[in-house]
């Protein structure tokens, strides 16, 4: 496998955050003009997330590993696959072309640049939602990759379109993208102030998912020679 500099690393995190980012809030305002269907809405808004999260680790995953989520960047820096320095810029590369992502869908729907969103979305329910998206994303990654590494994009992609529906946040389960998210007041949008208690679910989350899949997939001790009794047995 190729290994790429951390510029084209970090340039594909951005990039990455960006085109997700701007397919989320996109189809989200596109699904507002269409519709006034709030169920057909969220499905108009989730079917071309689940599908581009499978173009963009494809393609993008050989560079940087296509992280595109500070929650992601974390857990594998707890694995000891990716220095801390590197990990920092990681997530600043991410959150930067998390809020271009943003304006770039402004841009294409002539809204102003950045508008704060005043959509509420807070309280226990939805803080344990994204602890649970985040979760399961990790779970998905990580298992995904011990069992299945070519299949990964559309284990990811599959789990984002299924979390949309079954967590009562929609699935942010991405600090990055919740940030860019919260400077669009449109139908993807999260007011800023509530921000903290998502953001904080889903580290919680990533982490619970990254201790208990690392035990879970922990190579199991070869099976010794069978006993006597146990051929008595």
């Amino acid at each position: 496998m190729e290994t790429f500099d951390l510029s084209r690393r970090l340039a594909a995190e951005a990039l990455g955050t960006g085109i997700l980012v701007a397919t989320v809030v996109g189809s989200g305002i596109m699904a507002e003009t269409l519709t006034r269907d709030v169920a057909l809405a969220l499905l108009c808004n989730t079917l071309p997330t689940g599908a581009i999260l499978v173009v963009l680790i494809t393609v993008l995953g050989p560079i940087s590993g296509a992280h595109f989520n500070p929650a992601v960047t974390l857990v594998f820096t707890g694995r000891r696959e990716l220095p801390v320095n590197e990990a920092a810029l990681y997530i600043v590369a991410q959150i930067a072309g998390g809020i271009a992502g943003t304006i770039a869908a402004h841009l294409m729907f002539g809204l102003p640049l950045l508008d704060l969103s005043t959509k509420v979305r807070t309280g226990g329910p939805q803080w344990f939602a994204e602890a649970v998206a985040a979760f399961g994303l990790v779970a998905t990654i990580l298992a995904g990759i011990r069992f299945q590494r070519a299949a990964v994009p559309w284990l990811v992609g599959l789990y984002i379109t299924a979390a949309y529906w079954f967590t009562a946040s929609t699935s942010f389960a991405n600090p990055a993208v919740a940030i860019a998210r919260s400077l669009t007041n449109t139908f993807s949008g999260i007011r800023p102030i509530d921000l903290p208690g998502f953001i904080l679910a889903e580290l919680c989350g990533a982490i619970a998912g990254m201790l208990l899949m690392n035990w879970l997939l922990r190579h199991a001790k070869a099976r010794g020679p069978v006993s006597v009794a146990e051929t008595r047995s």
